[in-house]
């Protein structure tokens, strides 16, 4: 049986394959406008689980947080 979800949301199940990946559903795909070679943004609380977002999405949090060096070099990695 197939649940009804309102509009703008869904719920669904994934298997995490031997390499420890995970197929993220068309619906979710089409939904986020996630395409091929998009990178997404991963975050894990031992408490709350596990969440994706996009990469660009969260990218001026990035810069704000890890500023470039004022001489424009990067830090040693």
């Amino acid at each position: 049986m197939k649940m009804v979800m309102p509009k703008g949301k869904y719920v669904g199940t994934v298997r995490v394959g031997d390499k420890g990946q995970i197929v993220i559903p068309k619906e979710l795909r089409d939904m986020f406008e996630i395409n091929p070679g998009d990178q997404l943004l991963i975050l894990g609380d031992i408490k709350r689980g596990i969440a994706l977002t996009g990469y660009d999405s969260c990218q001026s949090l990035v810069d704000q947080a890890l500023p470039p060096e004022p001489d424009g070099k990067e830090a040693d990695k």
